[in-house]
């Protein structure tokens, strides 16, 4: 895989601060990218010809297909996945 975009920063709307690519690219529970990729970083690159090009074609087409968690839901995850990383 390419990592040359790995290290481009942009500010996450979901969290409130900066993030790397690298981290919206891995950061779901089984390791995959978030599913707000495709509108964070349109603007910075063709990201999703970058994702079909080096994604295996089951997870692009996952990721496509991704509906959007409540919002509840969505912050209770945040707040574990934060509690797991500052254990």
């Amino acid at each position: 895989m390419d990592k040359s975009k790995d290290r481009l920063e942009r500010r996450c709307p979901r969290l409130g601060g900066d993030v790397s690519f690298y981290y919206c690219r891995t950061s779901s529970d089984d390791s995959s990218a978030c599913w707000k990729i495709f509108d964070c970083w349109w603007e910075c690159f063709d990201v999703v010809d970058y994702l079909n090009k080096y994604l295996p074609k089951d997870k692009f087409n996952k990721l496509v297909n991704t509906k959007p968690k409540p919002k509840m839901a969505s912050l209770v995850e945040l707040i574990e996945q934060a509690k797991k990383r500052s254990s």
